[in-house]
């Protein structure tokens, strides 16, 4: 049950191989072996990279889905108004339990991820290149093929690169987070949203992008858009990587051109005939139901038109004789676990859906039903991340795609299907620990919590300046949440704001750990003033 997909699981590939190219030669093209495979690769200008991303449509391929050439513009007019060199970056940061992908190239393919970079920064003048990474083999794999190009940190560099490795953490993927921890700081987003482009590493405008991205740029800028939009849709030409795994006799990463039939993509994998429903874009997507999937192909735009999303490129089935409800709950309770904390929407909202949805199997009836509603409207758009956006997304397509198995569960007494556990996750739910700064004291939760007396409170604001990892305001100017647990990192500038608050409306008590058994109910928070913490 659950069972983790290992960090290179079988590779695959429809058609003829563009990203996977050489992989049915050796594990893993070394330089030598990358330039016999792909051939050399010229410079190109910072405005003809561009013209070659917009020609091809290339899009962010970490999930976003944001078209590259904008950014790679945004990024070059910032730092020429500005007069610095910007920075560039990868994010190879895959911590979703489903998503092999990025991995996948970091591991067998580095140079042609280390190409669409290099590009970049050289197109732009950058001297910086950072490589974001979660994994002990990604690391090992991209500082070999950075020693193999003689790239390293020195002062003396022309190019000072370097590999940043983070918790596995399904917040660490947020490109604020990857920021925050190559300027020193803890992997989990800042308390506001900042745009990378304009103020990113140290300040500066940085180009940060998905592996995937990269490497298909170089792909690109070897072959020409021409031949390029010879594979694929011609809206969405080329191909995409995909991690399929879920009720699949062959869980596997493939390579397919966009507009292949995703149910042949499903047979590739050995999923069901006729399976109950698909999770599209991994666990920030949304399901499909059987049906819908004989008319989707493999493409974000077409995803997207049947209900479906392509986000991180994670393709899961599940088989009829498993209750997706209960895998869904499976799922919501670690995305509840891998709130950074920060954020009542995230560290409160997300625990109060899943419990919602426990409650749904354990025959709440339609009062669960609307309580889950209602607790995932309420959490989208207000974290410090998307993290509650996407985890509420895949809760509302929950409910929406399983209707019949909704109504056993609310009107009857459940769908009688036993949960099978197929959707991968890390052992024992959670991801793993004991790499640098996962789960060490620095990144993980104090002993603290601080409260807001809302009989005190005048909406000054000041909390939410000195403690964003905590404090967000909402519309009416006062605080999202009334408690919330402090980070071990933030545990200084609590204290500061429980001193600074004008109103003396802050304080902080410390809490002996103690086991406490699980609430079914949703959480409600003193409101004050008719204010509440949640559901605003």
């Amino acid at each position: 049950m659950n069972e983790a997909l290992p960090d290179v699981p079988e590779v695959r590939v429809v058609g003829l191989p563009q990203l996977t190219s050489g992989f049915d030669l050796v594990d893993r093209l070394d330089l030598p072996m990358h330039l016999k495979v792909h051939g050399p690769l010229e410079p190109l200008g910072g405005e003809q990279l561009a013209q070659l991303a917009e020609r091809i449509n290339l899009r962010g391929r970490g999930g976003a889905g944001f078209p590259f050439h904008k950014k790679l513009r945004s990024v070059a007019e910032t730092a020429i108004k500005r007069g610095v060199r910007p920075v560039v970056v990868v994010n190879g940061s895959e911590d979703e339990p489903a998503c092999r992908k990025d991995t996948v190239l970091i591991n067998r393919a580095p140079h042609l991820i280390l190409d669409g970079a290099l590009l970049c920064a050289e197109a732009m003048g950058a001297r910086t290149l950072v490589v974001g990474v979660t994994r002990e083999s990604t690391q090992r794999s991209m500082e070999a093929a950075l020693a193999e190009r003689g790239l390293n940190n020195g002062r003396r560099s022309a190019l000072r690169a370097r590999v940043q490795r983070n918790p596995v953490r399904m917040v660490t993927g947020a490109a604020a987070s990857l920021i925050r921890s190559i300027d020193g700081g803890p992997a989990v987003p800042p308390g506001r949203k900042t745009s990378a482009s304009k103020n990113g590493v140290g300040g500066a405008p940085t180009l940060l992008s998905n592996a995937e991205t990269f490497a298909q740029l170089a792909i690109a800028a070897r072959i020409g858009p021409e031949r390029y939009g010879n594979t694929g849709l011609y809206d969405e030409p080329g191909t995409v990587m995909l991690t399929v795994s879920g009720a699949v006799t062959r869980p596997m990463v493939v390579e397919v051109p966009t507009g292949v039939p995703l149910r042949y993509v499903l047979q590739l994998a050995g999923a069901p005939p006729v399976p109950q429903g698909v999770l599209t874009g991994g666990y920030h997507g949304k399901w499909i139901d059987a049906a819908t999937v004989n008319e989707a192909i493999v493409s974000r735009n077409s995803l997207d038109a049947v209900g479906g999303s392509l986000g991180a490129g994670a393709i899961l089935p599940i088989s009829q004789d498993t209750c997706p409800l209960g895998e869904s709950l499976m799922v919501a309770k670690w995305l509840a676990e891998e709130s950074a904390g920060q954020c009542g929407p995230c560290y409160l909202g997300l625990p109060a859906a899943a419990r919602g949805l426990e409650d749904i199997l354990n025959g709440g009836g339609p009062a669960a039903l609307e309580a889950v509603k209602q607790v995932a409207k309420n959490v989208k758009r207000r974290g410090a991340c998307s993290h509650p956006d996407g985890s509420a997304m895949f809760l509302e397509s929950t409910v929406k795609a399983f209707t019949d198995d909704l109504a056993a569960h609310v009107l009857g007494n459940g769908c009688g299907r036993p949960v099978a556990g197929v959707l991968p996750l890390f052992e024992g739910g959670r991801a793993p620990t004991g790499i640098p700064g996962g789960g060490g004291e620095e990144n993980g939760p104090s002993r603290q919590k601080i409260y807001v007396d809302w009989t005190l409170c005048r909406g000054h604001g000041l909390c939410a300046d000195i403690l964003p990892e905590v404090f967000q305001l909402g519309a009416d100017g006062f605080p999202t949440v009334a408690q919330a647990q402090v980070p071990r990192f933030a545990e200084a500038k609590a204290l500061r704001a429980v001193r600074r608050c004008p109103a003396l409306a802050l304080r902080i008590e410390d809490e002996a750990p103690q086991a406490k058994a699980p609430s079914r109910n949703l959480p409600v928070l003193s409101p004050g003033r008719g204010r509440r913490a949640l559901g605003r």
